[in-house]
């Protein structure tokens, strides 16, 4: 970390230095890009995407899209087996208990749903907000907001 000019106190895992080298290094160089997808994304930020094996080793099924540096959208091909996401939900407990974090129960309906043969599916979060300040070249969010809560 040091060598990319980020100073970290104490210790960070893989996931919490790969989050530190896009927000620090990466997300600043591609302002300059215009639109920006960043895909194949490490399969310990899967979050509740599906993960693939092929070449390059396992990596999660999702993508940023960024305009000028902004991210504008999240997506990912959703994991449907039941049991691997409970698997992750495990992990994420002893981490969280690791750290000495609040814990998080499951999220009960969300299981019961995939237990019930939740289909194939995928999806995208697009902040509109972020669209609409790049589509009128707003140099701020808060001026595509209806009620900017950074000065309300």
């Amino acid at each position: 970390m040091q060598s990319a000019g980020i100073k970290v106190v104490g210790n960070i895992d893989r996931r919490a230095s790969l989050d530190l080298l896009l927000t620090y290094i990466i997300e600043p160089k591609i302002s300059e890009w215009g639109l920006v997808f960043i895909i194949d994304f490490p399969s310990d930020q899967a979050a509740l995407a599906r993960v693939l094996t092929d070449k390059e080793g396992p990596l999660a099924a999702r993508f940023e899209a960024y305009y000028e540096g902004v991210e504008l959208a999240n997506g990912y091909w959703e994991e449907t087996d039941v049991t691997e996401l409970e698997r992750r939900f495990e992990l994420d407990r002893l981490k969280r208990a690791e750290q000495g974090a609040t814990p998080i129960q499951d999220d009960l309906r969300f299981l019961a749903a995939h237990r019930s043969g939740l289909p194939d599916c995928a999806g995208v979060a697009l902040g509109v907000d972020r669209l609409l300040m790049a589509i009128t070249g707003q140099a701020s969010i808060g001026n595509t907001l209806s009620f900017d809560w950074l000065t309300s």
